[in-house]
């Protein structure tokens, strides 16, 4: 009876070695692949930001280019109402 015993154990750990030395082989692929990528789309974040940060106009060169953009529109606003006056005064 004992005899038996053991050969049942000893046939239940021959096919749970297998059973978790695969087990432990696909979670290490598939931890693997993960962490590949992981790494890709943190290097894609990188190169994202490294053009943000590449087109980024600093809000002072805003501030001056919106002054010039409101001085010509003013200007054009006077030849406008100038224009308009001589054609009211004519």
């Amino acid at each position: 009876m004992i005899g038996q015993y053991q050969q049942a154990l000893k046939k239940m750990i021959e096919q749970l070695v297998p059973i978790i030395i695969a087990s432990v082989t696909g979670g290490g692929v598939l931890i693997n692949r993960m962490h590949n990528r992981m790494h890709t789309l943190d290097s894609r974040i990188d190169k994202l930001e490294l053009r943000m940060v590449e087109s980024f106009v600093p809000k002072t060169e805003f501030g001056q280019a919106m002054e010039r953009v409101e001085l010509h529109m003013l200007r054009i606003e006077e030849k406008l109402d100038k224009l308009v006056d001589k054609k009211c005064a004519s």
